[in-house]
């Protein structure tokens, strides 16, 4: 186990009002014969995003949540974030993580818990989250050769929920609310531009947290999916973009066979039409789903260039 999972920190800090999504008889008897699930090491605890009693709309799962391979999350209807704070001085920055996996599983490992250590590292506090799924995004269908979007996003409702729940928490967390960003990766930078797009609520309020921004500070994608679609750089239609959007880092490699990287280029063009500031790194190889486990590879050296980046932004301080 590394540094960071053994690191608990003041998690007493995270006595949150939120307590539980509310549960369904069906939820109660998934949970009595379900396998085991994800957790994040003691004393790391998970942090409910929604009320108990609360009712959620549920993800088309095939079972109860379950974990395999110790990190692949599958079928999440109540989701949660793990609060790890920072390693060292804080620096009062707060990013949260989205794991990539289609929104149809969480890569909990490699694009969750390796990015924490990372973070945490550099005097960030990390806050991973566990959004539901499946098709809690849009997803593309194969049979169609056409992008379906869900009747309801329940992953953006958890990405902002989660970051309203940092903002109305920062002074227990010792963290600063105009300091919160989010990462992403493959589906999850699906997510990162559409809780830095979103404009309004996706959810009907809960309660005072709800009154909050869910716009992050600043937000970083690597190897984005559905961002671009058609010919050319033809940016998805529900992405919105203002001026309001916020700082952009993105990466990608150029030979990634799961998200073209198009995805990329057309986010980071219509970000510049927008004069939205924007930094973006490509790379001639690295394929999909590299995250932190290419470091030998020139694409490896994308977490300094972020570092970098979130100094030059005011989010960390110059080193």
């Amino acid at each position: 186990m590394n540094h960071t999972w053994r690191y608990a920190g003041l998690i007493a800090a995270l006595c949150f009002a939120s307590t539980a999504a509310s549960a369904s008889p069906q939820d109660s008897q998934a949970s009595a014969a379900a396998p085991t699930t994800w957790q994040p090491p003691a004393p790391l605890t998970q942090v409910p995003l929604w009320p108990e009693g609360h009712a959620i709309a549920r993800p088309p799962v095939t079972g109860p949540e379950s974990v395999r391979n110790g990190a692949t999350i599958e079928n999440v209807t109540r989701p949660t974030m793990t609060v790890v704070p920072a390693r060292g001085p804080s620096t009062g920055t707060t990013v949260v993580v989205f794991p990539g996996g289609g929104f149809r599983v969480l890569a909990m490992d490699g694009e969750g818990t390796e990015i924490c250590d990372w973070l945490t590292s550099k005097g960030i506090t990390c806050v991973l989250l566990k959004y539901r799924i499946p098709t809690s995004g849009p997803q593309w269908d194969g049979s169609c050769d056409c992008r379906r979007e869900p009747t309801v996003h329940m992953a953006l409702q958890d990405a902002q929920r989660a970051i309203r729940l940092i903002r109305q928490r920062a002074s227990s967390l010792h963290v600063d609310p105009h300091k919160v960003g989010v990462i992403g990766f493959s589906a999850g930078g699906n997510m990162v531009a559409d809780v830095s797009n979103a404009s309004g609520k996706n959810y009907a309020p809960v309660d005072e947290a709800d009154t909050l921004s869910a716009r992050p500070d600043f937000a970083i994608a690597l190897y984005p999916g559905r961002l671009w679609e058609g010919k050319g750089v033809v940016l998805n239609p529900t992405l919105h973009i203002t001026a309001k959007t916020p700082p952009t880092f993105l990466v990608q490699a150029e030979d990634d066979p799961v998200d073209n990287v198009r995805n990329s280029v057309t986010y980071f063009l219509a970000l510049k039409e927008h004069g939205v500031p924007v930094e973006m790194h490509l790379y001639a190889t690295g394929g999909h789903a590299f995250a932190l486990r290419k470091p030998d590879m020139p694409i490896g050296a994308w977490p300094q260039l972020a570092e970098k980046w979130m100094q030059s932004i005011g989010m960390l301080p110059a080193g």
